[in-house]
């Protein structure tokens, strides 16, 4: 299946990779969150190929999860900045990054922590439910297919086992 068929699946997680789905698009992004914002500093600190870089900077872009700015004009020079699309990413990448330090470091050798503005305290994320404000993980959750809403086309997929993982 191309890349472009995947952005075509009944699937959100097979939509998001067509977008998110190599290792440097996401390395890409969680600089984005340590503050990076220029290519320059992109290719130095992840070490990328430039080509690889700006294909990726430009995906990224396209898909309205950055903004390209510039920042001097003599000569010409940008700087990324995340959109609002690509600021809702931030619980993905620090959820990705929470799971990282839990099984490939150990306490001594985290390369960053995560510090709460407002407390001061480090955090780790967790998955809470908006309503009662419990915390969420795979045990404790159901999954249900979304009701037809009338005038709107169904759509035909496969049978799915929603047994316990």
């Amino acid at each position: 299946m191309s890349w472009e068929e995947v952005t075509q699946q009944q699937c959100p997680i097979a939509r998001a990779s067509a977008v998110l789905g190599d290792r440097w698009s996401l390395l890409i992004l969680s600089d984005f969150f340590l503050g990076v914002r220029r290519f320059d500093d992109f290719q130095e600190r992840l070490n990328i190929p430039r080509t690889t870089l700006a294909n990726r900077l430009k995906r990224l872009q396209d898909h309205g999860v950055i903004d390209r700015r510039v920042y001097r004009e003599q000569p010409t020079r940008y700087e990324y900045r995340l959109t609002q699309k690509g600021r809702d990413l931030f619980p993905v990448i620090t959820t990705l990054a929470s799971w990282g330090d839990k099984y490939y470091f150990d306490e001594s050798e985290l390369p960053i922590l995560r510090q709460h503005k407002s407390c001061g305290h480090d955090i780790q994320p967790v998955l809470t439910c908006p309503e009662c404000h419990e915390p969420v993980d795979a045990d404790s959750i159901t999954v249900r297919k979304r009701p037809e809403i009338p005038g709107l086309p169904t759509v035909k997929r496969g049978p799915i086992s929603y047994s316990s993982m």
